[in-house]
């Protein structure tokens, strides 16, 4: 089971290389809204791409919005209901 705090870290790690925002991802607090940090739409594919290579899954249609990759908390509740543990 992976512990929240060492998803959060894996989901920064992903934000880190796919995410191109304008601040350090370690700077975001886990509520911080991505998109004002600088992410694009555009970035948020590549993340969500890299998200799904990392642990494995697909993002079903319903989960493909805006709100799902706003912010570190929600892109791990999204992947907690996903299955990652």
């Amino acid at each position: 089971m992976t512990s929240p705090q060492a998803l959060d870290e894996q989901i920064r790690s992903v934000l880190t290389a796919h995410g191109r925002l304008n601040k350090p991802v370690a700077d975001l607090s886990a509520d911080a809204d991505l998109y004002q940090a600088g992410l694009t739409s555009h970035a948020s594919v590549n993340v969500m791409l890299a998200l799904e290579g990392q642990f494995d899954l697909e993002f079903p249609d319903n989960m493909l919005n805006r709100s799902v990759f706003a912010s570190v908390t929600a892109i791990r509740s999204a992947l907690l209901e996903l299955g990652v543990a």
